[in-house]
């Protein structure tokens, strides 16, 4: 009998610490799959004038989520559980209901990978694929705005696929979701959170990325920097883990220049997060700034600074790492005001 239980407990310890190194796996092997190259090469497409600028509900922002959602088919990444395919349809009398410009059925895009451990609880890293189409003749094709944000959710998608196949999947649940309509005032954001395809409870955070690819009028020194806005509003827990996922493994500057309440440009209110943030749910918007380009045709993919959106990326896909196998959610300790 004492030979017996001397077995179980040797069992039970060797599988108690599998379980630690498990939590401590480090992400490092699969921060890399975001490769340079493969944003290239997403962005050239979703960014291309076939695209016709993406505007809401337009023949070439479908165009677009087709392409995104084949991406997901190729990487073996589904549509959420409860769904019935990669579309979240919004409607038009949705998109239309406060300022009628007169706009088309739309959709946001998801896909969805099923934590191992704590799947009711779900972390969104978001990003929206619009842009504002054709004026005057001319393509605004969007890249950094935000064709780079889109791309850089289809690589850290890919790289939790690929962790996932080699036994390293989150615990927690991931939503990848590609919002439209933000461009007309943040529409595909306020259409999920008031239609929600997992309760708004058990959303632990919002990762929202807008804007990567290049720098501002305030780093043309550097590209090597983000700014990081919101971390802090509502979980300090949240603003940590920004903090040590980069310490640990990005090593790029984290500016909170338009983390200020007071910062007149009110970046904070101006992005799909804020549809969770103001939920109660930690959110944390990363950004490179405005530049010369913003919202004009000449927004084009080969002004993009691809070393710098792989490593806002890779930061991106750190911080979701963090939170989806962490042994417990951000706590909100703020009111966020």
């Amino acid at each position: 009998m004492k030979k017996t239980l001397l077995i179980f407990s040797f069992i039970s310890a060797i599988s108690s610490y599998s379980q630690k190194v498990s939590v401590e796996i480090n992400p490092t092997k699969y921060m890399n799959t975001i490769t340079s190259n493969d944003l290239t090469k997403h962005l050239s497409i979703v960014a291309s004038d076939s695209m016709e600028g993406r505007d809401t509900g337009s023949k070439g922002q479908k165009k677009a989520g087709e392409y995104l959602i084949s991406q997901y088919k190729a990487n073996k990444i589904p549509f959420p559980k409860g769904a019935t395919s990669y579309y979240q349809k919004v409607p038009a009398a949705f998109l239309n209901a406060k300022h009628n410009e007169n706009l088309p059925d739309s959709a946001n895009i998801w896909a969805y990978i099923e934590g191992s451990e704590k799947p009711n609880e779900v972390i969104v890293v978001s990003a929206h694929y619009d842009h504002v189409g054709i004026k005057n003749g001319e393509v605004y094709n969007g890249a950094d705005d935000d064709g780079s944000g889109t791309v850089a959710l289809l690589e850290i998608a890919q790289a939790f696929e690929i962790a996932k196949s080699e036994g390293h999947g989150p615990k927690r649940s991931i939503l990848f979701l590609h919002m439209t309509g933000e461009e007309h005032g943040l529409l595909g954001s306020s259409f999920y959170s008031q239609n929600p395809l997992f309760p708004l409870a058990n959303t632990i955070t919002d990762i929202n990325i807008d804007m990567i690819g290049r720098h501002d009028e305030f780093h043309n020194d550097s590209s090597n920097y983000v700014y990081l806005i919101g971390s802090d509003y509502l979980s300090t827990d949240l603003y940590n883990i920004c903090e040590d996922a980069n310490k640990n493994f990005v090593h790029i500057k984290l500016d909170y220049k338009f983390n200020d309440r007071k910062d007149p440009n009110r970046f904070y209110y101006r992005s799909d997060h804020y549809n969770f943030a103001k939920n109660g749910i930690p959110s944390v918007f990363l950004f490179n700034g405005v530049h010369a380009d913003y919202h004009k045709a000449s927004d084009e993919v080969d002004k993009i600074e691809f070393e710098p959106l792989k490593k806002r990326a890779q930061l991106a896909f750190t911080i979701a790492w963090e939170l989806a196998n962490r042994e417990n959610r951000p706590v909100v300790d703020k009111s966020g005001n």
